[in-house]
């Protein structure tokens, strides 16, 4: 569903047709709309109220032939995100009701909250509309045009917040919903391009770039298909100062069959989601720049594509990362840490930055070990660990820490080189991959990772998302900027 929505002046109820939604209070208590409601529908509203179950939520009345008046409670004082769900709620039934058209009176919602929060509603509502449709012959998204009424004076400011982050969750939504014959790595990096209209500073190092600078892990991932392999950066500077930018690195595997270490077929066509985690980097950067964020950044992405041609990596092959480290690789299907190895590497080396943050869809045992409800965090600094589980409980994209030891080491050491790609010895599977991208940390800065593999796409619709890409990630990326670095 495409939202359109417009602020207008309040205007008498009794002008406006088709659904009218008015917020109310946990009880769906209705005395604060008789000023809203003529004497003969406020009495016709209470009658109807007595007829209906109030724990369901949302509560919907046909008032007269023209109007339907929809009732929203809400909680005292309740936290943002509450709000955001509840317009999310509101968005769904408006969807099952076929809607073209609602009027939110806006004054309403002060029963409970601050005025403001008809942003934070009308933010959820829009993350829910979400929907993809691009290669439909018949396009299914229909337009709900909403007229918020109020006679508080519109926030710009606080409306092109939400909406930068909405565009930014959209834009990964989009990137990871593309199927992998349309979004391969020279497509992808043909795309990051073009954000440089909106102010972002884009570097595309190529496939016989990568080679010369020696990050041989990330190109062996991709040498087994006709695509490129690319490393992207893409800079926001939001600070004329020159302190250290933030870093957010992202696994862009555009399609993983496993290489030569293949996959079943069974779900293999959900691997075109496996460039998730760079999706959710470049949703990111985008946001800050639409937003202006008064903070530096910078987004990294290694770009592939895990194909078993004659030339693809075999199991047994040794490669020289970036770092100078070398890899045993003992299965192919391990390739998100070959290239985030060299990504990693690559932005503590050329930024500085001061702290690293990767995202990917990296291993299946994190979806054994906590679902599609958290994503797996670990981290070198228990300070940045926080930061990061505090934003995501606050936007409800959460993430649980799990252990990083040095005894985990020794299941990933390698006879025949440094280290190799995959522990064999079973069990610890997502602590091990970590403890792998850890030994590319060189200078020890402040890095987590956050294992998503469970939380980027889903079979079902979510609070605040439909079914498919979820975009999480920005929005707990964005908060954990906003609350402790702008």
């Amino acid at each position: 569903m495409i939202i359109k929505d417009t602020f207008l002046k309040f205007t008498k109820i009794s002008k406006l047709s088709g659904c009218i939604a008015f917020f109310a209070n946990e009880k769906s208590e209705i005395a604060h709309l008789k000023k809203y409601l003529s004497s003969a529908d406020y009495k016709n509203l209470n009658v109807l109220l007595k007829n209906k179950n109030k724990k369901k939520g949302l509560l919907s009345f046909d008032l007269n032939p023209n109007q339907k008046i929809i009732l929203i409670p809400s909680k005292k004082n309740q936290k943002p995100n509450e709000t955001e769900k509840s317009g999310a709620k509101l968005t769904d039934f408006l969807i099952s009701e076929g809607a073209k058209l609602i009027h939110i009176v806006s004054d309403s919602i002060s029963v409970n909250l601050k005025p403001d929060a008809i942003y934070e509603f009308l933010h959820g509502m829009r993350l829910k509309s979400y929907s993809f449709d691009r290669y439909k012959s018949k396009k299914e998204s229909d337009t709900l045009k909403v007229n918020i009424a109020s006679s508080k004076k519109f926030n710009k400011k606080i409306y092109d917040k939400y909406k930068a982050i909405e565009l930014g969750v959209n834009y990964t939504k989009d990137l990871v919903s593309e199927p992998g014959n349309i979004l391969h790595p020279d497509e992808y990096a043909k795309r990051l391009t073009q954000l440089k209209k909106i102010g972002l500073k884009v570097s595309v190092y190529n496939e016989k770039q990568l080679k010369k600078m020696g990050c041989n892990a990330l190109v062996g991932v991709g040498q087994g298909s006709i695509r490129g392999s690319y490393l992207v950066t893409l800079e926001w500077r939001g600070t004329k100062s020159n302190s250290k930018p933030l870093a957010f690195v992202g696994k862009g595997v555009c399609f993983d069959t496993g290489g030569i270490s293949l996959k079943p077929a069974r779900f293999m066509e959900d691997m075109t989601y496996d460039m998730a985690g760079s999706a959710v980097v470049v949703g990111l950067m985008k946001n800050l720049a639409l937003r202006k964020s008064k903070v530096n950044a910078v987004g990294v992405v290694g770009l592939v594509e895990n194909m078993p041609g004659g030339n693809a990596q075999r199991p047994g092959d040794i490669v020289k990362s970036f770092s100078g480290k070398t890899i045993e690789v003992l299965n192919t299907d391990a390739e998100g840490r070959l290239v985030l190895a060299d990504a990693i590497t690559f932005t503590e080396k050329k930024f500085k930055p001061n702290l690293i943050v990767d995202l990917a869809t990296l291993t299946g045992a994190i979806v054994v070990a906590l679902g599609s409800e958290y994503a797996g965090l670990f981290s070198n600094n228990d300070n940045l660990s926080k930061q990061i589980h505090e934003a995501g409980e606050k936007v409800e994209e959460k993430a649980w820490r799990l252990p990083l030891h040095s005894n985990y080491d020794k299941l990933m050491n390698s006879k025949n080189a440094d280290m190799q790609n995959i522990n064999y010895v079973g069990g610890a599977g997502s602590t091990t991959a970590a403890q792998f991208l850890q030994r590319f940390i060189l200078n020890k800065t402040p890095w987590a990772h956050l294992d998503i593999a469970g939380m980027a796409f889903s079979k079902y619709a979510g609070a605040l998302n439909s079914s498919g890409a979820t975009g999480y990630g920005v929005r707990l990326l964005n908060k954990f900027i906003e609350d402790n670095y702008e």
